[in-house]
């Protein structure tokens, strides 16, 4: 069990881990499971996604599949707001809006329940990396289309190399918590 008066690991991003080659050739991976396995480190990592919301918390943290529902449950548990998923198809029960968007190896598809939200209600979009921006920028878009207010994106991690932000809409402001 965590100690909440220990000291959190302060140096979370050295928890993190690169793995070459993969999910194919050419991409360095940046692996979080070893920050997540490590207790302190997770929680320093959280404190940090938490940390612009502590004042303000919105009406819920939406975490897209699936590196996004573990950061996004845990944050959403930090900030004592509810937690609503965003998923590839098929995986909800109830009726859902979809979206498809395009990746650049493809296209893709999200989806959340119709009723996840009332109207209106400013949530946070959560998931671990920014890299090409594309499955960030679709779940903002089935975000508004539900109706809720998109009141910030927040990453992890984000890999300025490739250049996501220059591409992002400003209308939704876009944090991480470690740009490399």
């Amino acid at each position: 069990m965590l100690d909440a008066t220990a000291p959190v690991q302060a140096d979370w991003p050295a928890l993190l881990r690169d793995v070459a080659d993969f999910p194919r050739p050419g991409i360095l991976f940046k692996d979080i499971t070893p920050l997540l396995a490590d207790a302190h480190g997770f929680a320093a990592a959280i404190a940090t996604l938490a940390a612009p919301w502590r004042a303000a918390p919105p009406h819920a943290v939406v975490g897209i599949e699936s590196r996004g529902f573990i950061l996004g449950a845990a944050l959403a548990q930090a900030l004592g707001v509810g937690f609503v998923p965003v998923r590839k198809p098929g995986k909800l029960p109830g009726p859902t809006l979809a979206l498809d968007y395009a990746l650049e190896y493809g296209s893709d598809r999200l989806e959340m329940h119709v009723d996840a939200l009332p109207a209106g209600a400013p949530v946070l979009l959560v998931d671990d990396v920014l890299a090409t921006g594309g499955t960030l920028q679709a779940a903002v878009a089935l975000l508004q289309q539900q109706g809720a207010h998109v009141v910030a994106a927040s990453v992890l991690i984000e890999l300025s190399a490739l250049s996501a932000r220059q591409r992002w809409d400003a209308q939704v402001p876009l944090l991480a918590g470690l740009v490399i």
